[in-house]
C-alpha cells in the first residue's frame, strides 16, 4: 500500500533539500513524493527539481502559475492525493528514518484515521531542544493518552483534550485520504486550518491514534508566520471565531465538556499572557489591546 507523501513547498532552499531527503532515505520504500512548489524565487529550483524527478519515478513536481498561500497549497494538495494514506509535510521538518514504517504500522488499527507518531523539536540549526510552548503540548498529550505506548481515542474525550490545547503537531500526522479529502482544510483561516481539520474528522466519528514512537522532527522557528500574527493579535481573532464555531458544533452533537472547553479556550488565553511583554517591548498598541481583549473578554 503506497503512502503518499504531499510537500508544499515555499521557504528556504536548504531546510527544504534536507526534508526532500529524509524522505527519500526512508526505510519503508513505498511511498509517492508529490511537491507542490508554490512559486519561491530561487534560480537554482528548476535545475534541481527536475535532477530530482530524473532520478526517481516516485517523486513528481508541479509549480503552482500563482502563489496560493499556505492554505490554498494544503487544498491544492489535497486534490492531487491519490493513495489511501497521506501525510501533508512540512517543508523544513525532517522524517526520521522509521516513520513510514511506524504510521504504516499504526494504520492496522481499524478505524483509526488519524495516526499522530511522537515528535522531536528542534531550532533552525538542526538541534533537538523542548521550549516551553513544546513541554505544554507533551504535558497536555500525555493528560489524553496516559500512560499507554498507543492510545485510540474517539469523540468528545479527543475534542476536548485538542480544543484545551492543541498538541497535535500537523506535518507528522498521517491521515487516511478518504477523511481528509471528506473535509479538506477551511478556506477562512490561515493559522487554525490544520486543527479545524482534525477536529471535523473527529466529529464524523473517526479515531485517532498516538504513538509514542518518535520518528519524526519538528523545526519549531522563533518568528514563524503565527508568531508574527500573534504579536498584532491577528492568530487571536481567528483562534476566537474558530471556538465560537466549536463551541456551537459541539453543541449540537450533545457534548458539552468540549462545548464549555471551546468556550473557556484557557491555554489560547494563556498564550496571548504570555505575549504582553514581548508585544509590550516592541511597542505594537494596538497588539497589545487585541491580546488584553482575547484574554480577559467571555
Amino acid at each position: 500500500m503506497t503512502i503518499d507523501v504531499m510537500f508544499p513547498y515555499y521557504g528556504d532552499v536548504a531546510m527544504m533539500k534536507a526534508a526532500v531527503d529524509s524522505v527519500l532515505k526512508q526505510e519503508d520504500r513505498d511511498f509517492k513524493l508529490t511537491i507542490v512548489d508554490d512559486g519561491y524565487p530561487d534560480d537554482t529550483l528548476p535545475a534541481y527539481f527536475a535532477e530530482l524527478t530524473a532520478s526517481d519515478s516516485r517523486i513528481a513536481y508541479s509549480r503552482n502559475e500563482k502563489n496560493l498561500g499556505a492554505n490554498g497549497n494544503y487544498r491544492k494538495c489535497v486534490g492531487l492525493i491519490q493513495h489511501d494514506i497521506v501525510v501533508i509535510m512540512g517543508a523544513d521538518d525532517v522524517m526520521l528514518p522509521n516513520y513510514l514504517s511506524t504510521v504504516r504500522q499504526a494504520f492496522r488499527e481499524p478505524s483509526v484515521s488519524i495516526v499522530q507518531p511522537q515528535v522531536e523539536v528542534i531550532d533552525e540549526l538542526g538541534e533537538v531542544y523542548l521550549p516551553l510552548a513544546d513541554r505544554i503540548k507533551a504535558a497536555m498529550r500525555r493528560r489524553a493518552t496516559g500512560s499507554s505506548s498507543t492510545a485510540v481515542l474517539q469523540g468528545e474525550p479527543i475534542a476536548k483534550s485538542l480544543i484545551s490545547g492543541n498538541w497535535l503537531y500537523f506535518p507528522s500526522i498521517a491521515w487516511r485520504a478518504d477523511a481528509i479529502k471528506a473535509h479538506s482544510f477551511r478556506p477562512e483561516y490561515d493559522v487554525v486550518q490544520d486543527l479545524a481539520l482534525a477536529l471535523d474528522v473527529v466529529m464524523t466519528g473517526s479515531r485517532l491514534l498516538a504513538t509514542d514512537t518518535v520518528c519524526f522532527q519538528y523545526r519549531r522557528h522563533r518568528e514563524s508566520d503565527s508568531s508574527v500574527r500573534a504579536l498584532d493579535g491577528r492568530r487571536f481573532d481567528e483562534e476566537r471565531r474558530f471556538f465560537d464555531e466549536c463551541a456551537a458544533d459541539f453543541q449540537r452533537l450533545g457534548w458539552g465538556k468540549a462545548a464549555l472547553a471551546a468556550r473557556l479556550h484557557l491555554s489560547s488565553r494563556l498564550n496571548a499572557v504570555s505575549l504582553l511583554p514581548k508585544v509590550v517591548a516592541k511597542r505594537a498598541w494596538v497588539g497589545l489591546g487585541k491580546l488584553l481583549g482575547h484574554a480577559v473578554r467571555f
